[in-house]
């Protein structure tokens, strides 16, 4: 073989090593006005391992190559469970003395799991619940059984008999602090309580919520190593709400939102790994703003038609509602692993994980997750 011929052999072929793919899981614990002026230590870092622990619970199913859809109701259950957080056995009261739930999940693509859900599923949401103990529980067993409940939008105590979870008294629901909220917030005694749902008294002012009379919900969006979204969303609603509210927690594309479409083809994007483009949502705040502007969907529609990256969209609605005096902030998620969680106001307990673990929180609005 000639020198020539020699330099014309090719060079051996780089094998390329297929990334990793990613899982990420972002939570939020409600928004609103949680100021830091005020606050103690103790009070801070009771909202920081509430995350933490919604966190890990939903890592540790992303991490075992688990579900999307299992991971969101994994972490916002722990939620449910903490009386910290609106939702639950944290929610607050109606007018007139009730708590009255709400919940939604939603996937980009049915869950690997259940290949016979079709992808027109899409969402289950529920309302004006009183006896389950974890609403998004109840969201998940109704979403994988679209035989028995064919409805994207259910309400009351038929969704909850349809279910078929175990129910708890409505006594359950009661914790002092949000009784509290409730009478002071009508000019009513504190005296007069419904019963106590085990929880005992509050044993200091480190118990006391960082945020007074909320608005707020609970919601947790991730993405698993199939490339499946889901969104979860668990709420009592706001503090004093007339009886029968819905707020926007289980409103398709106001509060909540999942969604996959195909990506526009750039000239220059050939080859490019994306075939698809997907995102989840989940919002925080004064719902009823969010219904206005049906500010989930936008997001999506934002960056389906006007071409945003995932943050210029989250950041577009989040300024939007703030414009209209509408309170609160996002989470959201692609399937790129992009995070974005803007907010309008002085704080949106809030965290983040991804493959490497680490648990990630904060609180104020001047407080960064990375």
């Amino acid at each position: 073989m000639s020198a020539v011929d020699d330099e014309k052999q090719p060079f051996l072929p780089k094998h390329k090593h297929p990334k990793k793919p990613k899982h990420v899981l972002v939570i939020h614990g409600g928004a609103g006005a949680i100021e830091r002026e005020g606050s103690t230590p103790k009070q801070r870092e009771r909202y920081h391992a509430g995350l933490r622990a919604a966190l890990a619970a939903g890592n540790a199913v992303l991490s075992a190559g688990g579900e999307a859809m299992d991971a969101v109701v994994a972490a916002v259950s722990v939620m449910e469970d903490n009386p910290i957080f609106n939702s639950g056995k944290g929610a607050v009261f109606n007018t007139v003395g009730v708590n009255e739930l709400e919940t939604s999940l939603a996937l980009s693509r049915p869950p690997a799991s259940h290949p016979d859900i079709p992808p027109s599923r899409r969402a289950l949401a529920l309302t004006l619940l009183t006896r389950t103990r974890n609403p998004s529980q109840l969201a998940r067993k109704l979403y994988l059984s679209p035989a028995s409940a064919p409805h994207p939008f259910l309400s009351g105590t038929p969704a909850e008999a349809l279910g078929g979870l175990p129910l708890v008294d409505p006594s359950y629901f009661y914790t002092r602090q949000r009784w509290l909220e409730h009478r002071r917030g009508l000019d009513l005694p504190d005296d007069e309580q419904p019963g106590d749902g085990g929880e005992g008294e509050d044993s200091g002012e480190e118990d006391i919520p960082l945020d007074l009379m909320p608005t707020g919900t609970v919601g947790a969006v991730a993405l698993d190593v199939r490339g499946c979204i889901a969104a979860c969303t668990s709420t009592g609603g706001r503090t004093n709400k007339l009886p029968g509210r819905v707020g926007d927690t289980p409103h398709l594309g106001a509060g909540f939102w999942a969604e996959e479409w195909p990506a526009r083809r750039r000239w220059w994007a050939v080859g490019r790994r994306h075939k698809t483009r997907s995102m989840g949502v989940s919002g925080t705040g004064d719902g009823d703003y969010f219904i206005r502007q049906n500010t989930a969907a936008t997001l999506a529609r934002r960056m389906q038609y006007h071409g945003d990256s995932l943050r210029k969209a989250a950041e577009w609605v989040v300024e939007a509602l703030r414009k209209e005096e509408g309170v609160g902030g996002i989470i959201a998620l692609d399937n790129k692993g992009n995070v974005a969680t803007p907010l309008n106001c002085p704080g949106m307990y809030r965290g983040l994980v991804r493959e490497d673990g680490e648990l990630k929180t904060a609180i104020f609005d001047d407080e960064v997750l990375e």
